[in-house]
């Protein structure tokens, strides 16, 4: 059962048995003490007891070897045990919070400072610097790469596929005027 149809059902017990009590209505049988402290309420095969003083429910029975009341779940004393409970996880969790924050900040940094620029692109076609070689005064030309051959080859393919397609064109065009 839900809390709030458990707290829904114990507040309509509570003002039933506050009525009844004010209409000075009494099980049979049932004393009645301490100068009305309890209020009584038909319930079942028993009676509801509501203690007016600190607010405890209980349900009384008699059982045959005389009456017997068992005090009712109360809904507070278990939103309040896990308030508790909860109240304990959040400072353990704020306590390890602090501690990794303290661990974190004990570590050397990995970046030296805050960059305000943006590092700038590095351009993936353009080609470093010629190397020169050590001790000599020779220019050092960088190959082409594998990508930059197929690039060309698929180039020079194409253009060459034109020309056929162009010198088919002109002989077609010159055997139909002759």
């Amino acid at each position: 059962m839900s809390t709030a149809k458990s707290s829904s059902k114990f507040l309509r017990l509570v003002v039933l048995a506050a009525c009844l009590a004010g209409t000075g209505y009494a099980v049979a049988g049932m004393p009645e003490s301490e100068n009305g402290r309890y209020a009584l309420s038909p319930a079942g095969d028993g009676v509801l007891r509501l203690d007016t003083r600190t607010g405890a429910v209980s349900t009384c029975n008699n059982s045959g070897a005389g009456w017997a009341c068992y005090a009712v779940p109360d809904e507070r004393a278990a939103m309040d045990a896990e308030i508790g409970r909860l109240q304990a996880d959040i400072g353990r969790l704020q306590a390890e919070n602090e501690k990794l924050k303290a661990d974190l900040a004990a570590r050397e940094p990995t970046v030296s400072g805050k960059i305000e620029e943006p590092l700038p692109k590095s351009d993936s076609l353009k080609k470093g610097e010629p190397k020169v070689a050590e001790g000599e005064r020779k220019i050092e030309i960088p190959l082409p790469s594998d990508r930059d051959m197929d690039r060309m080859m698929s180039f020079l393919e194409r253009a060459w596929r034109r020309l056929i397609e162009m010198a088919n064109r002109v002989q077609r065009d010159l055997n139909g005027k002759i």
